[in-house]
């Protein structure tokens, strides 16, 4: 692949998704394009660039951007986490379940779907009422086909060996005939599965209890994570809390409403609007 070809590619994959494509990932991105140039029957790279850029390829867009986003994930990845939930959350979450208030969480660039599961098993362990409470766990990502795996909750076994025992034995199931690991339809009932692009507008209206977007924004350029700091504050809830990956910081948390609550975790601070964050 010519340089400026990639350099074509990755301007595209800034452009649609907020994708940041450096140099030293050229090998990758001909690698995981490879297939997509095979079922197009293209053989350049250059040509590909000119089909996604034209009208009939702008379906091709989507594919390319599945293509290139990493899709790696586990249950109960990055414990900490967790414990915050049980810790902060459990708490503020068994008061509105007996009260019969909204309890909203989102796992943005869920992935496969491991981690709105997780979140899932873990509350109905902690806090049982939240089954018949106005609950519900939001997971969204980009990609078509991971929204398509997680909606099945099916996981190989080594899939799901980080879930502690004394939960699934009571969350998951073996199919007896494939021998995969499955979600029970009481786990699966508080997920719901939506594509969602980050850099476009975000559909939703009300807010959230708890954001997780973990190792996403590790793959936008500073911009564009800046970006998306003040949008993830107006989306939550007073006494909300967001959760970054392991390798994902935000610099100065309180120019954007937030203040930092634990390892790569903030809270929402309510004293005064961040900055940027009018509409």
């Amino acid at each position: 692949m010519a340089v400026e070809t990639f350099k074509a590619l990755a301007a595209l994959a800034q452009q649609e998704s907020g994708l940041q494509l450096l140099p030293e990932k050229r090998v990758m991105v001909q690698s995981r394009l490879r297939p997509r140039l095979r079922a197009l029957q293209i053989t350049d790279f250059a040509d590909y660039v000119k089909h996604v850029r034209s009208e009939t390829g702008q379906p091709e867009l989507r594919h390319m951007i599945s293509a290139l986003t990493t899709n790696v994930t586990q249950f109960f990845r990055e414990t900490h986490h967790f414990d915050l939930l049980a810790e902060r959350m459990v708490p503020i979450f068994r008061r509105k379940a007996q009260s019969g208030e909204r309890i909203r969480i989102w796992s943005a660039g869920c992935s496969n779907g491991q981690e709105p599961y997780s979140i899932a098993i873990q509350l109905l362990h902690a806090v049982p009422e939240i089954a018949d409470a106005d609950f519900r766990i939001l997971a969204t990502d980009i990609d078509p086909r991971v929204i398509a795996f997680a909606k099945r909750g099916e996981y190989e076994p080594r899939e799901a060996a980080a879930v502690p025992p004394h939960l699934s034995d009571r969350f998951l199931r073996t199919d007896p005939e494939t021998g995969r690991i499955k979600t029970l339809p009481a786990v699966q009932h508080l997920v719901r599965f939506r594509e969602l692009n980050l850099m476009q507008p975000w559909p939703m209206t009300g807010l959230f209890d708890v954001i997780f977007c973990r190792n996403v924004v590790i793959y936008f350029n500073a911009e564009t994570q800046d970006s998306l700091w003040p949008r993830f504050t107006r989306a939550l809830n007073p006494d909300g809390v967001l959760c970054l990956g392991h390798s994902e910081r935000i610099a100065d948390p309180e120019a954007f409403g937030l203040k930092s609550i634990g390892t790569t975790s903030y809270a929402h601070i309510t004293s005064r609007l961040p900055r940027g964050a009018q509409h």
